[in-house]
């Protein structure tokens, strides 16, 4: 009896023990996941997350659930066509072959060549409004926007990345219609060199390779939407997979009038502004440009009031805005390829010889060849000491 007793006991010892220990490994082990903090946040967010989109999450795995985080509803884009002005082209097309399949599938459901887009790439140089069209595309469709960020998908653990880029796709998948949006794709999917890291160009190959199989799914309504400045540095193999590419380039004097409009659409000014006189001022200006033109120009009431308010003078509100303002704005402004090519220049200069404002060009050539003499002159001393030398 007390032997039967002694055993009973040793097995609910090694039982108790046998738990903790599993207690223990389990929590180590939750305590040394990678995505421990990341899936931590995810699962705190999925349910205002699914909230948000207005749809279940349903089924979900950690990765994806990191992902999620980075998921936009459509509802919450304030972004449409009307807010974009000019490339009404571009804004056609990308309604045809883009919204429209995601909209009515129905149409496009016989054969496959009414499949819809798999890839569109936005290009062209910066502050021209790819995000924006991007943002739009998502709006006007109706389409969840997935907005990739390459820092989520980096690990420090091997084949941690090629799991969260196969989230994406997955998340998509389930989302759909969905878009997938990489801005500055070009910094994720550039061209493919000997000296990138081994992890990097395996979650290439792993986008690559999951990209490709959604074109093997004919009624999948998941889209890569990508942006770039720099289109030639992407590899091959990605250009391929956009079957549609489109430039955004500079906006012309009728294009840039029409954005004037857009961005000063609901603000208080003035009823006679010739939005085609500054225009034709503003010849180089992309659409960030204009828009960063327009508010510098707004500062020019403030000002006005805060100098009445230092007279003793009270105002309810800043005064409309004016087209002088504009004008005056244009005056001390540069466009973007202007202003980075001054940049430019300055790299090579010494920060003392940066250009003093006010200097002309003729002593700016004329500092520089003294200072030029005076190197000649002491290089000269120094050579003639060194043979006097003994």
């Amino acid at each position: 009896m007390a032997s039967e007793t002694k055993l009973l006991q040793d097995i609910l010892l090694y039982a108790a023990s046998a738990a903790l220990s599993c207690l223990v490994l389990f929590a180590g082990l939750r305590h040394l996941d990678p995505n421990r903090e990341s899936s931590k946040r995810a699962l705190e967010h999925k349910k205002e997350i699914a909230k948000r989109l207005g749809r279940p999450l349903i089924q979900t795995n950690p990765y994806e659930d990191v992902i999620a985080c980075d998921v936009i509803n459509p509802d919450h884009i304030d972004i449409e066509f009307e807010s974009i002005g000019g490339l009404e082209a571009i804004k056609q097309a990308l309604f045809e072959l883009v919204i429209l399949p995601l909209k009515r599938p129905d149409l496009f459901s016989h054969g496959k060549l009414l499949g819809p887009q798999k890839g569109v790439l936005l290009y062209g140089p910066p502050g021209t409004g790819k995000t924006m069209l991007a943002k739009a595309i998502a709006k006007e469709s109706g389409a969840v926007f997935i907005n990739v960020r390459v820092s989520n998908l980096m690990s420090k653990w091997f084949g941690d990345a090629q799991k969260l880029v196969a989230a994406v796709f997955s998340l998509a998948y389930k989302l759909q219609p969905a878009i997938i949006f990489i801005d500055e794709v070009d910094s994720f999917l550039g061209q493919r060199r000997t000296t990138d890291h081994e992890a990097m160009l395996n979650m290439k190959t792993e986008f690559m390779a999951l990209w490709d199989g959604f074109t093997t799914d004919q009624n999948a309504q998941v889209m890569v939407l990508a942006a770039t400045n720099r289109p030639s540095e992407l590899d091959e193999a990605i250009l391929r997979r956009f079957p549609q590419s489109f430039e955004i380039g500079i906006p012309d004097r009728r294009e840039r009038a029409e954005i004037l409009k857009v961005i000063l659409k609901g603000e208080s000014v003035e009823d006679n502004i010739d939005f085609g006189h500054i225009a034709v001022l503003c010849e180089g200006y992309t659409g960030s440009d204009l828009f960063d033109l327009c508010k510098k120009a707004a500062y020019f009431p403030i000002r006005e009031l805060l100098d009445e308010e230092k007279k003793g003078k009270r105002s309810p509100a800043p005064r409309p805005l004016k087209q002088l303002d504009l004008e005056k704005a244009i005056s001390t402004s540069k466009n973007t390829k202007v202003a980075a090519g001054e940049y430019s220049g300055l790299s090579f200069q010494s920060p003392s010889r940066w250009p003093v404002h006010g200097e002309s060009g003729d002593s700016q050539l004329q500092a520089a060849i003294n200072e030029f003499s005076k190197l000649v002159v002491s290089h000269m001393i120094n050579l003639q000491s060194d043979v006097q030398d003994p």
